[in-house]
């Protein structure tokens, strides 16, 4: 069918909360870019979002290590399990609270995600496991007396570490084992970060928020969780007897013990007693295992110690070196490399350092910006970094062996103003609020390159017919225009005042710039080729916010939308000031030629879009696209979405290539495309259903709010 559009690719946006992921191949980044999932394809340079969209932003995600099933969740506790041959969601579950983390088993049968104070077991479905049932719960865990924020798995797939907000790590088994007992790690004072197991043992290492890193040694071995006590304290014995047989023939040799003043425990000092109840002291400390002493000293009963222990091996501080140049650093996200034994902790001031265990040398460090890094992931062979900034929407892959990046984007940081199509197709530019012009590529989906020369606001952007160049106009007061080729900036176009540039065209030949002011309103016509100010076109009373040049190259005809409820052709060729004023009855937001160049549709601030001819300034149609927009209420709102549709409106309108049909958008999650001639709604889409965004509701649930006022 003609308007069968549907979702295709996600561009602007590269990560917002939640953890990142790569494939199993390591060659891919998946990230959670708000209510969607974005997987960017490092090898082949590519993006590609898929289809499936939560109604709330995604918090947690993880992959199966065969890369078959993702499992994502959003910030209410909605579950999605996606496949990712079918790109379709299989299976849904719905959380009693949000998830802070989640995460697959080493070998695909079980993943655990952490609710609140609790952890819960599912079974993945599949061959692995043989079960296909959807979110089957194995284990639930009430394990924290906080919220449990971190979890990993031990390399055989039965313990479970679980890192919570009380300062604990907890191990708990995932399937019956003989020997196993629950543990808690404690000595940290702040909330976990990241608690990691080592290659092939059940050592530990965990790290907290005030960067206290601390290395934990199992006393037992991974292959003895399935014998009994009784088998692991026979191979103990056996051990020994080895140990005896080869060091010598036993204790018949050894020297007898003989009495000296120097072992004589009561001596011949006044302090004999305290000299008698250190000694005894000692010997309770250094009792052997098995043995328990009381505070004197004397053997109290034998007791064999279990087999499954934690000792703390050592403590590093390792938020000293970032608190060098923020002292309120803290760290906030973290990642371990088994294989190569290799950590990464990310703080809070933008940087992160790269640790080689177990020694904990620090062997690389980067600082790459001042936000707050939200999180850290290595790819399978460890020389990639994928890192995270959510406040930003910065992500980037960094190569620390080569010190150089892999990938790097990073969105407008304070929302996009405005945008623009290439003729072509294959390229998009956008402004944004942030002062930033970024040039897309529509193909891969990555942002090839940033224009930081404004120092405000970008409010337009447009594209040059002959694809060479584009220009944007900016709220410091210039006019830009840049090469698309070559990357640069090559030509700034100032007014003799200063003035607020609100809108800018280019014409059909590429020659003449246009831009009207914000401020004085008036517009401002410059030679593309000559680099100067031709004409100062005068007549608007208010901020001229519009500008279109015809698409038709032997005609001069320019036209202008204002605050002051006009719409104004100019002839540019003509002597200055040649105009023709048609009154609109309300304020013009946007303008767009037909593509014959005969016609000229304007949307303005009552909702509706009318449709002149360019030569004589008859109306030909009007079509009202308020009720097509529907309204919605804000959290901040005090009024129903009835009354909030009255002050919607059009902000942005585009011709289809035909000139048949006319494409509208504006302050709505709906963008419409009406029949010109008819003057009727054809189709209507709807962009978002993210929940998570202001305004994107019908109405409030009163219960939610904490007070009521009726208007």
């Amino acid at each position: 069918m003609k308007f069968a559009y549907k979702f295709n690719n996600l561009l602007g946006a590269v990560f917002r909360r939640g953890n990142l992921l790569f494939t199993p191949d390591g060659y891919s980044v998946i990230s959670p870019v708000g209510n969607r999932v974005t997987i960017f394809d490092l090898k082949n340079n590519k993006s590609n979002t898929l289809g499936i969209e939560s109604q709330y932003n995604y918090t947690a995600i993880d992959l199966a290590p065969n890369g078959c099933l993702l499992v994502v969740v959003n910030e209410i506790g909605e579950a999605q399990m996606i496949s990712m041959i079918s790109q379709t969601t299989i299976h849904r579950y719905k959380f009693r609270g949000e998830v802070k983390y989640l995460r697959f088993s080493p070998d695909g049968r079980y993943f655990a995600a952490c609710v609140d104070t609790a952890v819960l077991v599912f079974v993945t479905p599949g061959e692995s496991s043989g079960s296909y049932g959807s979110f089957v719960v194995h284990r639930a865990f009430e394990v924290g007396f906080d919220e449990t924020v971190y979890l990993d798995w031990s390399p055989n797939s039965r313990i479970l570490a679980i890192g919570s907000r009380d300062n604990t790590v907890r191990l708990q088994n995932v399937t019956r084992l003989e020997t196993f007992r629950p543990f808690v790690l404690g000595g940290h004072r702040d909330a976990i970060v990241g608690c990691f197991f080592e290659e092939k043992t059940l050592d530990l290492n965990t790290i907290s928020k005030d960067g206290l890193l601390m290395l934990w040694e199992c006393g037992m071995e991974l292959e003895d969780l399935d014998k009994t006590r009784e088998q692991i304290a026979g191979g103990v014995e056996d051990t020994i007897e080895k140990k005896k047989r080869t060091t010598g023939n036993g204790d018949d040799e050894q020297e007898p013990d003989t009495f000296t003043t120097d072992k004589d425990l009561e001596g011949e000092n006044t302090g004999g007693r305290k000299e008698l109840k250190l000694e005894r002291l000692k010997q309770a400390a250094s009792s052997t295992e098995g043995e328990e002493r009381d505070e004197q000293g004397k053997l109290v009963g034998e007791t064999k110690r279990h087999p499954f222990y934690y000792k703390r091996l050592a403590r590093h501080y390792l938020a000293d070196m970032a608190r060098v140049e923020n002292r309120n650093a803290y760290v906030t996200a973290a990642s371990y490399h088994r294989q190569l034994r290799i950590m990464v902790v990310a703080f809070s001031s933008g940087s992160f350092y790269l640790y080689e265990l177990p020694d904990v040398n620090l062997i690389h460090s980067l600082s790459i910006s001042e936000a707050s890094i939200g999180s850290v992931a290595f790819n399978d062979t460890g020389d990639w970094l994928a890192l995270g900034v959510s406040s930003l929407g910065q992500l980037l892959v960094w190569e620390w062996q080569s010190e150089q990046y892999i990938m790097k984007q990073q969105e407008h940081s304070q929302g996009m103003n405005c945008l623009s199509y290439a003729p072509d197709g294959h390229l998009l530019v956008t402004g944004g609020q942030d002062g930033k012009v970024k040039l897309w590529n529509v193909t891969s989906g990555f942002c090839v390159v940033t224009f930081s020369e404004h120092t405000s606001a970008v409010m337009a952007v447009e594209f040059s017919r002959n694809k060479k160049f584009l220009v944007s106009a900016s709220l410091d007061g210039t006019v830009r225009a840049y090469d698309v080729t070559r990357y640069r900036n090559f030509r700034t176009f100032t007014s003799p005042e200063p003035v607020q540039f609100a809108s800018v065209a280019v014409d059909c030949s590429g020659e003449l710039v246009a831009a009207g002011g914000q401020d004085s309103f008036e517009i401002y016509l410059w030679s593309m080729k000559l680099g100067r100010l031709l004409e100062v076109l005068s007549g608007h009373e208010a901020p001229v916010v519009s500008l279109a040049f015809s698409p038709v190259a032997s005609s001069s005809a320019m036209v202008s939308g204002s605050w002051d409820q006009t719409l104004r052709i100019w002839d540019c060729l003509e002597s200055s000031g040649t105009h023709e004023t048609v009154p609109v009855g309300s304020d013009v937001v946007c303008v767009a030629f037909k593509p014959d160049g005969e016609e000229v549709a304007i949307a303005t601030l009552n909702g509706n879009i009318t449709v002149f001819h360019v030569k004589t300034a008859a109306q030909l149609a009007s079509i009202e696209g308020r009720n097509d927009m529907e309204g919605s209420v804000s959290q901040s709102d005090l009024t129903t979405a009835k009354k909030n549709l009255k002050g919607r409106a059009f902000t942005s309108i585009c011709y289809s290539a035909d000139g048949e049909c006319l494409l509208a958008g504006g302050k709505s999650k709906f963008v419409c495309i009406y029949n010109v001639k008819e003057a009727i709604l054809l189709k209507k889409f709807q962009i978002t259903q993210n929940r998570s965004l202001d305004g994107m509701d019908v109405s409030i649930w009163f219960r939610r709010l904490s007070f009521i006022i009726f208007l």
